[in-house]
């Protein structure tokens, strides 16, 4: 009888997709050897990544265009967040098709646009936290303003910023379940996924970014994964990070995660998110793991992967 194969959520940091097009285009070469890696070894695997230059591009882009033409409407940050799945999964599945077959493997990679719903009343929407799109000057952070959306000042000028709420469920999860079960590669969750609303039997995009490692753990969650990978531009967790203190940890338990957490040892934005999103995914699971590891140590396949372990 032949032994079910293993799943694993690989989730993408953005040393693993560059900034500009010409990088995403090199990057994603190098990430598709590391995803080729894993299926060779026998793993059923399905992808997250982020998506924060490339959204962020799109954003100002988008109102670089309607200020030019004001006849046009506005792009909300919901489609901003489509644009950037449908993108760069368009360069992620074509390198990993493209290495796939280069080693004689012949498997399908799809890109499944996703969303993500969010909770309307929660508290991220009147704490906006995460800057998004270009420096504006103080009349154009005014007009941003009345249209209710929310600014900070930076610099010689100001950004926008919006809210950034914890991921309650994944829309499309039958679809990406569907196909990971088919033994076909799959891109999901692209950026923390679209964020909407639930309204009735619409779903309304919502003026928000999601953390995509929080998306990432739920996608392991609801898979079922047996381990959530995190690929990012650190070789470890650490206590006293950047400091002259700091403590690599090669392994951790959820209990002293929590912990450290709690401590402040673990930056918004950057590791916390990645330490929350583990412990979500763990729970009390004694077989699921998390490993956050640098991305150039993945190529030496699961078995090989460097980094931090957390577990129960």
């Amino acid at each position: 009888m032949k032994m079910k194969k293993k799943k694993i959520v690989i989730a993408l940091g953005h040393e693993a997709l560059g900034t500009t097009l010409p990088e995403q285009k090199k990057a994603t070469k190098l990430t598709a050897k590391v995803i080729a890696d894993y299926i060779k070894e026998e793993y059923q695997v399905v992808i997250s990544h982020s998506n924060g230059p490339q959204v962020g591009m799109i954003h100002t882009a988008m109102a670089e265009f309607c200020r030019i033409y004001p006849e046009y409407t506005a792009t909300p940050m919901s489609v901003c967040s489509a644009m950037s799945q449908g993108y760069i999964g368009y360069d992620l599945q074509n390198a990993i098709r493209t290495e796939l077959l280069n080693r004689g493997i012949y498997k399908p990679v799809a890109t499944v646009l996703t969303q993500v719903t969010v909770d309307p009343y929660d508290e991220a929407f009147y704490h906006p936290s995460k800057i998004i799109g270009r420096l504006m000057t103080e009349e154009e952070a005014d007009a941003e303003e009345k249209k209710g959306n929310h600014v900070v000042k930076q610099g010689d000028g100001y950004r926008r910023i919006v809210a950034a709420p914890k991921p309650m469920n994944i829309v499309e999860i039958d679809s990406i379940r569907a196909l990971s079960d088919a033994d076909q590669v799959v891109i999901a969750c692209g950026g923390g996924g679209i964020p909407v609303l639930e309204q009735d039997n619409n779903l309304k995009g919502a003026s928000a970014v999601i953390e995509k490692d929080l998306a990432a753990g739920k996608l392991a969650d609801l898979l079922d994964a047996d381990r959530l990978i995190i690929l990012t531009s650190v070789g470890r967790v650490a206590l006293n990070y950047g400091t002259p203190e700091e403590q690599p940890l090669d392994e951790l338990t959820v209990e002293d995660a929590g912990r450290y957490a709690a401590e402040g040892h673990f930056e918004e934005g950057t590791m916390l998110p990645k330490i929350q999103a583990a412990i979500d995914y763990i729970g009390n699971s004694a077989v699921r793991s998390v490993h956050i590891a640098k991305l150039e140590s993945a190529l030496d396949g699961v078995s090989g992967l460097k980094g931090t372990v957390i577990h129960k």
